[in-house]
Protein backbone atom coordinates (compact mmCIF):
# COMPACT_ATOMS: atom_id res chain seq x y z
CA UNK A 1 0.00 0.00 0.00
CA UNK A 2 2.90 2.37 0.72
CA UNK A 3 4.28 1.81 -2.77
CA UNK A 4 0.87 2.58 -4.29
CA UNK A 5 0.59 5.72 -2.17
CA UNK A 6 4.01 6.83 -3.36
CA UNK A 7 3.01 6.17 -6.96
CA UNK A 8 -0.16 8.18 -6.54
CA UNK A 9 1.71 10.99 -4.82
CA UNK A 10 4.12 11.03 -7.77
CA UNK A 11 1.21 10.99 -10.22
CA UNK A 12 -0.50 13.90 -8.52
CA UNK A 13 2.77 15.85 -8.34
CA UNK A 14 3.62 15.16 -11.96
CA UNK A 15 0.08 15.92 -12.96
CA UNK A 16 0.33 19.30 -11.26
CA UNK A 17 3.53 20.07 -13.09
CA UNK A 18 1.94 19.05 -16.36
CA UNK A 19 -1.15 21.19 -15.74
CA UNK A 20 0.99 24.19 -14.90
CA UNK A 21 3.58 23.81 -17.66
CA UNK A 22 2.12 21.90 -20.61
CA UNK A 23 1.72 23.67 -23.91
CA UNK A 24 -0.66 21.15 -25.44
CA UNK A 25 -4.21 21.01 -24.15
CA UNK A 26 -7.46 19.59 -25.44
CA UNK A 27 -10.28 20.49 -23.12
CA UNK A 28 -14.05 20.72 -23.14
CA UNK A 29 -15.39 24.21 -23.66
CA UNK A 30 -16.54 24.39 -20.05
CA UNK A 31 -13.23 23.17 -18.60
CA UNK A 32 -14.92 20.19 -16.94
CA UNK A 33 -12.58 17.75 -18.66
CA UNK A 34 -9.38 17.80 -20.62
CA UNK A 35 -6.04 16.23 -21.26
CA UNK A 36 -2.41 17.19 -21.58
CA UNK A 37 0.40 15.23 -23.15
CA UNK A 38 4.07 15.59 -23.84
CA UNK A 39 6.49 13.38 -25.77
CA UNK A 40 10.23 13.50 -25.27
CA UNK A 41 12.39 11.65 -27.78
CA UNK A 42 16.14 11.32 -27.77
CA UNK A 43 18.97 9.21 -29.07
CA UNK A 44 21.93 7.89 -27.12
CA UNK A 45 24.96 5.73 -27.77
CA UNK A 46 25.89 2.68 -25.71
CA UNK A 47 29.12 3.80 -24.02
CA UNK A 48 29.66 0.73 -21.80
CA UNK A 49 27.94 -2.54 -21.04
CA UNK A 50 28.51 -5.25 -18.45
CA UNK A 51 26.47 -8.32 -19.47
CA UNK A 52 27.12 -10.08 -16.13
CA UNK A 53 25.75 -7.28 -13.96
CA UNK A 54 23.37 -6.01 -16.71
CA UNK A 55 24.63 -2.45 -16.18
CA UNK A 56 24.50 -0.25 -19.29
CA UNK A 57 25.92 3.24 -19.72
CA UNK A 58 24.31 5.49 -22.33
CA UNK A 59 25.87 8.69 -23.66
CA UNK A 60 23.69 11.44 -25.14
CA UNK A 61 24.86 13.70 -28.01
CA UNK A 62 25.72 16.41 -25.45
CA UNK A 63 28.19 13.96 -23.79
CA UNK A 64 26.09 13.30 -20.66
CA UNK A 65 26.30 9.73 -19.42
CA UNK A 66 23.80 7.71 -17.39
CA UNK A 67 24.33 4.19 -16.09
CA UNK A 68 21.41 1.97 -15.20
CA UNK A 69 20.44 -1.64 -14.56
CA UNK A 70 18.64 -3.49 -17.36
CA UNK A 71 16.04 -5.87 -15.95
CA UNK A 72 16.13 -9.59 -16.85
CA UNK A 73 12.85 -9.14 -18.69
CA UNK A 74 14.81 -7.34 -21.41
CA UNK A 75 15.65 -10.10 -23.85
CA UNK A 76 18.71 -10.39 -26.06
CA UNK A 77 20.98 -8.07 -24.05
CA UNK A 78 24.09 -9.96 -25.29
CA UNK A 79 23.37 -8.53 -28.77
CA UNK A 80 23.97 -5.00 -27.51
CA UNK A 81 27.46 -3.68 -28.24
CA UNK A 82 29.37 -0.53 -27.32
CA UNK A 83 28.66 2.05 -30.05
CA UNK A 84 25.10 0.88 -30.75
CA UNK A 85 22.50 3.63 -31.00
CA UNK A 86 19.42 3.58 -28.79
CA UNK A 87 16.28 5.56 -29.57
CA UNK A 88 14.09 6.37 -26.59
CA UNK A 89 10.61 7.87 -26.58
CA UNK A 90 9.05 8.94 -23.28
CA UNK A 91 5.39 9.96 -23.24
CA UNK A 92 3.53 11.51 -20.32
CA UNK A 93 -0.23 12.11 -20.51
CA UNK A 94 -2.74 13.43 -18.02
CA UNK A 95 -6.51 13.41 -18.34
CA UNK A 96 -9.07 14.76 -15.92
CA UNK A 97 -12.84 14.98 -15.71
CA UNK A 98 -15.07 16.65 -13.14
CA UNK A 99 -17.38 13.98 -11.85
CA UNK A 100 -20.32 14.32 -9.50
CA UNK A 101 -19.56 10.81 -8.29
CA UNK A 102 -21.41 9.02 -5.51
CA UNK A 103 -18.32 6.98 -4.57
CA UNK A 104 -17.98 6.67 -0.81
CA UNK A 105 -14.28 5.83 -0.92
CA UNK A 106 -12.42 6.34 -4.20
CA UNK A 107 -10.00 3.50 -4.88
CA UNK A 108 -6.98 3.89 -7.13
CA UNK A 109 -6.39 1.58 -10.08
CA UNK A 110 -2.94 0.88 -11.53
CA UNK A 111 -2.45 -0.90 -14.85
CA UNK A 112 0.92 -1.84 -16.35
CA UNK A 113 1.64 -3.19 -19.83
CA UNK A 114 5.01 -4.45 -21.07
CA UNK A 115 6.08 -5.33 -24.62
CA UNK A 116 9.36 -6.92 -25.62
CA UNK A 117 11.01 -8.43 -28.63
CA UNK A 118 11.05 -12.08 -29.54
CA UNK A 119 14.09 -14.16 -28.59
CA UNK A 120 16.88 -13.59 -31.11
CA UNK A 121 15.58 -10.23 -32.36
CA UNK A 122 17.33 -6.90 -31.76
CA UNK A 123 16.52 -5.63 -28.26
CA UNK A 124 13.51 -3.32 -28.14
CA UNK A 125 10.46 -2.93 -26.01
CA UNK A 126 8.28 -0.67 -24.01
CA UNK A 127 6.45 -0.28 -20.77
CA UNK A 128 3.38 1.79 -19.96
CA UNK A 129 1.62 2.51 -16.70
CA UNK A 130 -1.78 4.08 -16.20
CA UNK A 131 -2.84 5.29 -12.78
CA UNK A 132 -6.49 6.26 -12.34
CA UNK A 133 -7.89 7.75 -9.17
CA UNK A 134 -10.51 10.12 -7.87
CA UNK A 135 -9.54 13.20 -5.90
CA UNK A 136 -11.88 15.47 -4.01
CA UNK A 137 -11.85 19.25 -4.14
CA UNK A 138 -10.65 20.22 -0.69
CA UNK A 139 -10.48 23.99 -1.10
CA UNK A 140 -10.71 26.68 -3.77
CA UNK A 141 -8.80 29.96 -3.70
CA UNK A 142 -10.36 32.20 -6.38
CA UNK A 143 -8.09 35.14 -5.53
CA UNK A 144 -4.95 33.13 -6.29
CA UNK A 145 -6.49 30.85 -8.94
CA UNK A 146 -5.70 27.61 -7.10
CA UNK A 147 -7.54 24.47 -6.09
CA UNK A 148 -6.44 21.92 -3.50
CA UNK A 149 -7.18 18.30 -4.32
CA UNK A 150 -7.14 15.43 -1.84
CA UNK A 151 -6.19 11.97 -3.15
CA UNK A 152 -7.55 8.60 -2.02
CA UNK A 153 -4.64 8.07 0.40
CA UNK A 154 -5.34 11.39 2.12
CA UNK A 155 -2.51 13.33 0.43
CA UNK A 156 -3.40 16.90 -0.55
CA UNK A 157 -1.81 19.19 -3.11
CA UNK A 158 -2.64 22.67 -4.43
CA UNK A 159 -2.70 23.28 -8.20
CA UNK A 160 -2.70 26.49 -10.19
CA UNK A 161 -5.65 26.53 -12.63
CA UNK A 162 -4.81 27.17 -16.28
CA UNK A 163 -8.10 29.05 -16.52
CA UNK A 164 -9.11 30.50 -13.12
CA UNK A 165 -12.71 30.97 -14.35
CA UNK A 166 -13.08 27.16 -14.29
CA UNK A 167 -12.72 27.24 -10.50
CA UNK A 168 -16.14 28.91 -10.33
CA UNK A 169 -17.67 25.76 -11.85
CA UNK A 170 -16.66 23.48 -8.97
CA UNK A 171 -17.28 23.48 -5.26
CA UNK A 172 -15.61 21.93 -2.24
CA UNK A 173 -16.51 18.24 -2.09
CA UNK A 174 -16.77 17.73 -5.87
CA UNK A 175 -14.81 14.78 -7.19
CA UNK A 176 -12.31 14.89 -10.04
CA UNK A 177 -11.33 11.73 -11.94
CA UNK A 178 -7.65 11.78 -12.88
CA UNK A 179 -5.78 9.40 -15.15
CA UNK A 180 -2.02 9.68 -15.41
CA UNK A 181 -0.19 7.66 -18.06
CA UNK A 182 3.51 7.34 -18.72
CA UNK A 183 5.25 5.12 -21.23
CA UNK A 184 8.77 4.48 -22.41
CA UNK A 185 9.78 2.79 -25.66
CA UNK A 186 13.34 1.77 -26.48
CA UNK A 187 14.72 0.53 -29.79
CA UNK A 188 18.29 -0.57 -30.46
CA UNK A 189 19.87 0.31 -33.79
CA UNK A 190 23.20 -1.00 -35.10
CA UNK A 191 26.26 1.16 -34.55
CA UNK A 192 26.95 3.53 -37.47
CA UNK A 193 29.76 2.31 -39.73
Amino acid sequence: MRKLAAVLCFAVSAAGAQIALADEQQAAGDGSKGELSKTIEFQATVAAIDPKTRMVTLKTPDDKESTFYVDERVRNLPQVKVGDEVRIAYVVALAWKLNKSKKAVPSPEVETAVTRTEPGAKPAGGVARRISFTASVESIDLANGTVTLKGPEGNSRAFKARNPDNLKKVKVGDLVDITYTESVAVKLEPAPK
